[in-house]
């Protein structure tokens, strides 16, 4: 996957080879090496790279040289491919792994259980006669058993391990293969050579137990965690499912199925009730509902009707819907949802830092822990025996995969999580950034308002309310003027048949002039009429009582005689005062910014229940009032919709921006809102603060676990084989920890 900006080019590449947190900083480090790689980001639980490149300036066949010179294998012969390809392919791969992991397990399993009851039955007196072998007969069986869970089963530990040889590095694998290895050369040379061991007056015993039993642990934990990171990584195979396989297109006439990928822009598409509308588009005929609750999170079913936009990947709940495509591919919404849930899951967070300094020297830290361990066990005047035990303990027992999965899985569910929510999450900065915000800016137009001018009142003098709209409406449907089109819209809306009319003089920002059903209208504001020379001196203390609050006038007048005026207002969109107390009762500062007049701004602000506003202020100084509450401490949030709001969210510490906005303001944005519900926002914090406790605890238990346990495999106080359960079991838990963002439901 390649984006591209004026300088940067951002790829996400899938990784081979990585198994624990010590590999991710190796191979980070390998990619930092290559000359124009800007930054890059390796993901544990997602096996992949987010590498940002100075355009035109990096070979990737180098990065590739590098990261294999290291012991590991960047793949970038997908870069051409479509997203849903991609990551069509990254989960049929994990799944291939998983299936690997369990085939090996299952051999180890089935292998280990006789190895378990002959090592017991040893234990007996009289187990010569209970077996009707001797010992070394025993012996021999339990090398033969266990040297293909070694060879087969434990091959991959074994590879990595010598392969890290090779390049001078550590990581998980070396512990095991170290543990089990000693553990498996020791019993083997006891084994064959029993007579070298009686004759040095040591006590022979083998540890074929310990060594299968260990790499059986381990397996099942690895093919467990395998199993849920499948798991936390769903939401993107959710999404990749929502997109249908065929459609129906319209040409020259002529009906025909063809697949999805051979729809182009500009393609006519049939869509009968029930089915997946298959790319974006704008509807040419028909009228149906449309279930948008996969993509947007919104429950409800919305209408669509000529001229009206859809969404592919959602579903057309009834009648027929022709449309023209708009966007198709990774062009599309859905496309672009999955690209940035991607990139998001592959991000790291800030929080990330520690555990990854800790987990760069884990491993070699933990060797020397081990060779110590051996050491004063042996100059202690322990025996050999007891010293071999616990340095293979504190091998199996120390877990870097928990470090290194603590983060990313967190994060992956977190931002897919998310994405069910209708909330797009950018990156794992933002999405840890989100739940410390003290302060929350909202725009005014578009954003606590529905954007538009809507006709709210009317006021007429020897006419109906409806004639004077139908005589309004009838001349306004020449204007493209906002407040012209919401007067069409209202007459529309109450069924009012217009007349034709011819415009006559149409003044921006002033009024209009035209004839209609014989008659002469005009409508406007006070100098339009003046200019007009209708009198409006009776009308205009009724204007000024309209005017009060906010809103704005237009007089309309029929035969240069006035007859009522009409008030539109932009008002306030119906989530905005429910979602203001919400955020203000989890203890935000809740501000609005306008340049609209400081009446308009105040009626507003009471309506949506916001104590501290500004209006009248230009773009950059929205920009300005951010930069000073951050001199304040405040960690601000910065939420619009509009080109004019970009400098403020550029500048906020979280950015966030309604689906509905420009392309500016959501470039501009850390997080994209895109449910058409403010409500979401507080869902997008609560989501945050969720995902940041899960981490916290998952990167408390990853430490205390190395910290207490690695101490007690040293002391003696803990077998190879509970050292490699405990080990196998660290990273699973902190895995199933972060699935349970996935039962997050909003606070209401």
């Amino acid at each position: 996957m390649i984006e591209k900006t004026s300088n940067v080019e951002r790829i996400i590449a899938p990784v081979e080879g990585m198994t624990c947190a010590s590999c991710v900083a190796r191979v980070e480090k390998s990619i930092l090496k290559v000359e124009g790689v800007k930054n890059v980001s390796v993901n544990l639980a997602t096996e992949k790279a987010m590498i940002e490149l100075e355009t035109g300036k990096v070979n990737l066949d180098k990065i590739a040289e590098t990261v294999e010179a290291a012991g590991y294998k960047i793949d970038f012969s997908s870069q051409s491919k479509k997203v849903s390809r991609k990551e069509n392919e990254a989960t049929d791969k994990l799944l291939d792994t998983n299936k690997k992991l369990k085939n090996d397990f299952i051999l180890a399993l089935v292998l280990s259980i006789p190895i378990l009851i002959l090592n017991m039955g040893t234990m007996w007196a009289d187990f010569e006669n209970l077996f009707s072998m001797t010992l070394d007969d025993i012996n021999k069986i339990l090398l033969l058993l266990t040297t293909p869970v070694i060879f087969i089963s434990g091959k991959r530990f074994f590879k990595i391990f010598f392969s890290n040889l090779t390049h001078f590095s550590a990581d998980m694998n070396t512990l095991v293969a170290v543990g089990t290895g000693s553990a498996y050369l020791y019993s083997t040379a006891v084994t064959l050579f029993p007579n070298y061991f009686l004759s040095s007056n040591q006590t022979p015993h083998v540890y074929f137990d310990t060594t299968a039993v260990i790499i059986t642990l381990i397996l099942m934990g690895k093919w467990l965690e395998a199993k849920a990171k499948t798991k936390t990584g769903s939401t993107i195979k959710k999404l990749l499912n929502l997109k249908p396989e065929f459609a129906l297109i319209k040409k020259n006439g002529i009906e025909a199925r063809v697949s999805v990928d051979e729809i182009k822009t500009g393609d006519i598409v049939l869509i009968k009730p029930g089915g997946k509308i298959p790319a974006d588009g704008m509807v040419l005929s028909g009228t149906s509902v449309v279930d948008e609750s996969m993509i947007t999170g919104e429950s409800i079913p919305v209408e669509k009707s000529v001229g009206e936009k859809v969404i592919g990947g959602t579903i057309n709940k009834n009648g027929f819907l022709e449309f023209e495509v708009t966007a198709t591919g990774d062009n599309s919404l859905l496309g672009q949802i999955i690209r940035m849930v991607a990139e998001a899951q592959g991000s790291k967070a800030p929080i990330q830092n520690l555990a990854d300094k800790v987990a760069s020297v884990f491993v070699p830290v933990v060797i020397v822990i081990s060779i110590i361990t051996f050491i004063v066990w042996i100059i202690s005047g322990s025996s050999f025996n007891t010293a071999l035990i616990n340095f293979v303990a504190v091998l199996i027992i120390a877990c870097p995969c928990a470090l290194g999965l603590a983060t990313p899985t967190a994060i992956i569910v977190g931002t897919g999580k998310a994405a069910q929510l209708g909330i797009l999450i950018k990156d794992g900065e933002s999405l840890e950034t989100a739940h410390k915000i003290s302060t929350i800016i909202f725009d005014k137009t578009g954003t606590l308002t529905e954007g538009k001018p809507i006709l709210t009142q009317i006021r007429t003098n020897d006419i109906t309310e409806e004639k004077l709209l139908q005589y309004a409406a009838s001349l306004e449907k020449k204007s493209e003027h906002p407040f012209g089109e919401s007067i069409v819209e209202a007459a529309q809306k109450g069924n009012l048949p217009l007349f034709e009319s011819e415009l006559l003089t149409n003044t921006i920002g002033r009024g209009i002039l035209g004839k209609v059903n014989g008659s002469e209208v005009a409508a406007g504001n006070i100098p339009f009429m003046k200019e007009q020379s209708i009198s409006i001196e009776s009308w205009v203390n009724e204007a000024e009582k309209k005017l009060a609050k906010s809103g704005t006038i237009i007089f309309v007048a029929i035969d240069k005689k006035i007859k009522g005026l009409l008030k539109l207002e932009d008002v306030i969109r119906i989530d905005s005062k429910e979602a203001v107390k919400k955020l203000k009762n989890i203890g935000l500062k809740v501000v609005m910014l306008t340049g609209d007049n400081r009446q308009n701004a105040k009626h507003i602000a009471e309506k949506a229940g916001i104590d501290f506003f500004e209006a009248e202020i230009l773009p950059d100084e929205k920009a300005n009032v951010v930069k000073k509450f951050q001199k304040e401490n405040e960690i601000v949030a910065m939420v619009g919709d509009g080109i004019n709001d970009s400098p403020a969210l550029a500048q906020s510490d979280i950015g966030i921006a309604l689906g509905t906005g420009t392309d500016i303001a959501i470039e501009s944005s850390s997080i994209i809102i895109i449910r058409n519900n403010l409500n979401a926002l507080v869902s997008a914090l609560q989501l945050s603060k969720k995902t940041i406790k899960t981490i916290k605890q998952n990167l408390f238990w990853a430490f205390f676990y190395n910290v207490i346990c690695i101490p007690l495999a040293a002391l003696g106080l803990l077998n190879p084989m509970f050292a490699a359960l405990a080990m196998s079991l660290s990273s699973v838990s902190v895995v199933s920890n972060s699935l349970r963002i996935k039962n997050f439901k909003p606070e209401i």
